[in-house]
């Protein structure tokens, strides 16, 4: 039996397909695995296995056809540092930015999905210079020390403002 985490964990990941799904009606699942296929120590699978695969098995949520690019990472926890945002490095931020980081290729449109119980739901988006520019509200600039600057804003805001330039940069 799953522990209690786990459990939280893939239902946030089916949440966040459900609503892709429904946002651009093509079909988001949840990876097998949620990732670990091909992430972290197991990089060297990537050696292996066709394009395809390494998309299907790449972040925690396998995109829908027209998503080439896309790469997701999904975190559900009781609490957040939010504090620590004004303090310079989040390492537990930091952590979630690498393994997301870790499995992404190069033009690959990288977003963190977070949700802390009674605080809200978050997406973190990488943000590049050949990107165009995204709308955002209510919003703040995470500057990681490794993986450059990233938006962070609610979650339904941002793809309210922005679902067309995500499809876009995905494609």
């Amino acid at each position: 039996m799953p522990s209690p985490q786990k459990t939280k964990g893939s239902s946030w990941e089916r949440e966040c397909a459900r609503f892709l799904s429904d946002l651009y009606k093509e079909s988001f699942i949840r990876a097998p695995g949620s990732g670990a296929y091909v992430g972290g120590s197991n990089q060297s699978r990537k050696q292996f296995l066709h394009e395809n695969q390494i998309r299907n098995f790449k972040g925690d949520i396998v995109p829908g056809q027209s998503f080439q690019r896309m790469n997701v990472e999904c975190k559900s926890y009781a609490d957040f540092p939010f504090h620590q945002l004004f303090q310079g490095t989040v390492k537990v931020l930091e952590t979630w930015i690498a393994q997301c980081m870790d499995v992404a290729d190069p033009n690959d449109f990288n977003i963190l999905f977070m949700k802390f119980n009674r605080k809200g739901k978050y997406v973190a988006v990488q943000l590049n210079t050949d990107n165009t520019e995204f709308t955002v509200s209510q919003h703040f600039h995470y500057v990681s020390p490794k993986y450059g600057t990233w938006v962070v804003m609610d979650f339904e805001l941002f793809f309210k403002l922005n679902s067309g330039i995500v499809k876009t940069l995905c494609a």
